[in-house]
């Protein structure tokens, strides 16, 4: 912009920012819930949970939830049903995902009568949860990419079969089923034939176990199946009025010129899109469905305009694509995705203290906690390590807390 008009000779009208972004009813996770995720390796790979911890709480910046991590690599329903007490409910959850499956169907062709003992123990799972007043989401695992696994063609018919039982369980018990397996599967589908030889698209590194991109590919199966309400926020200026309305946010100071530059204060921030989530993006709806940041400016004249934040440009948009709306939810840069990744950052820093006390004391050392007082000393150091994690929790909020920034949109010369 060369030119800009004074604020005061505008006409300017303004939508209310909410309070605070609201979990809307149908959605599974609730403010002030207390989360375990439940399942194999994969879950205790820490990816696809930790990409839920931080929609959840760059999302709704004031929920106060917090997050732990039951996940142990090899286990089965069986196992989880064994340790249920113990590791979940013990925990005092108000909320819990259960995703195992992938080591129960064992690999091979179908096997009736692990698939007993699968439906059986996972049944036994949702009656102590149902019981003790605790809600679940029941997930099936993510199909196997079949380009990446030797055995994959075979396997992944295979779980199909063995996981078909589970959206019976789950309506059985009034909890709700997302089929991660059909989700995932129709997605690696498409990039089988897009990228055969997953040289870009690869969202496991072994077939079956996440990285960064398969663990967003299973987090956004997850939360959409959960029903996570998909807006960020949404700013609509009208460049020629001077002008603009607002839903999650709160615009002000509206100035223009031969471009337009205003200042936004939104009520929840946007999920930061890794760098390494970008190939995955194709195969996500673009996260038009899960993490959408709009920005609609109208009255511009013909040609190129630069967005920037804080004077940090992020994007380019023709007028005509500013007009009929854009998503600022999937750029990589700039100082509200800054403000995002120092908030992934946190959350994994948190849950490496979480891990090391499942881990470590949970469910290491036995032997050092059988007398009298070494299940006092383990009471004492969980409850410490609680501290810690609360501790490191309250710090995640604080950066998730939104800031008002200056926004513009100007020509690009």
């Amino acid at each position: 912009m060369t030119r800009l008009l004074p604020a005061a000779l505008l006409a300017v009208a303004l939508a209310p920012a909410t309070a605070a972004a609201q979990s809307p009813p149908e959605f599974f996770f609730k403010a002030n819930d207390r989360i375990v995720f439940l399942g194999d390796s994969i879950t205790e790979q820490y990816q696809y949970s930790t990409y839920l911890e931080l929609y959840l709480t760059t999302r709704f910046p004031k929920g106060n939830m917090t997050f732990l991590n039951a996940g142990i690599g090899g286990d089965t329903a069986n196992g989880g049903a064994g340790r249920f007490q113990k590791h979940v409910l013990d925990e005092k959850p108000t909320a819990v995902t259960i995703n195992f499956g992938m080591n129960d169907g064992g690999y091979g062709k179908f096997n009736p009568g692990a698939n007993k003992v699968f439906v059986e123990r996972t049944e036994a799972m949702l009656k102590m949860a149902k019981d003790a007043g605790v809600r679940v989401a029941l997930l099936s695992p993510n199909a196997v990419d079949k380009r990446n696994k030797s055995n994959g063609a075979e396997y992944v018919v295979t779980q199909k079969q063995f996981y078909a039982p589970l959206a019976g369980l789950a309506e059985k018990h009034g909890f709700p089923f997302v089929d991660q397996y059909a989700v995932t599967k129709a997605a690696t589908d498409r990039m089988e034939q897009d990228d055969p030889k997953a040289a870009k698209a690869k969202p496991y590194y072994d077939g079956f176990h996440t990285a960064p991109p398969g663990g967003m590919l299973m987090a956004h199966a997850i939360l959409t199946g959960l029903k996570a309400p998909a807006e960020v926020s949404t700013a609509v200026v009208d460049a020629k009025a001077g002008t603009a309305t607002a839903k999650g946010a709160e615009v002000t100071g509206i100035e223009v010129g031969n471009g337009v530059r205003f200042k936004r204060l939104d009520a929840a921030l946007p999920v930061p899109v890794q760098k390494d989530w970008v190939p995955m993006l194709p195969y996500t709806n673009e996260l038009r469905d899960l993490n959408l940041y709009g920005l609609t400016v109208k009255g511009l004249a013909d040609g190129d305009y630069a967005v920037t934040i804080d004077g940090t440009e992020v994007a380019r948009y023709s007028a005509k694509q500013l007009a009929d709306g854009v998503n600022l939810g999937t750029v990589t840069t700039g100082p509200v995705w800054e403000q995002g990744n120092k908030v992934l950052q946190a959350i994994n820093d948190k849950n490496r203290i979480v891990h090391g006390r499942f881990r470590g004391i949970l469910l290491g050392g036995d032997q050092y906690w059988t007398t009298a007082a070494g299940q006092k000393r383990r009471a004492a150091e969980l409850a410490t390590r609680r501290e810690e994690i609360d501790a490191a929790q309250a710090e995640v909020y604080k950066l998730a807390t939104p800031v008002a920034r200056v926004w513009e949109v100007r020509p690009v010369r």
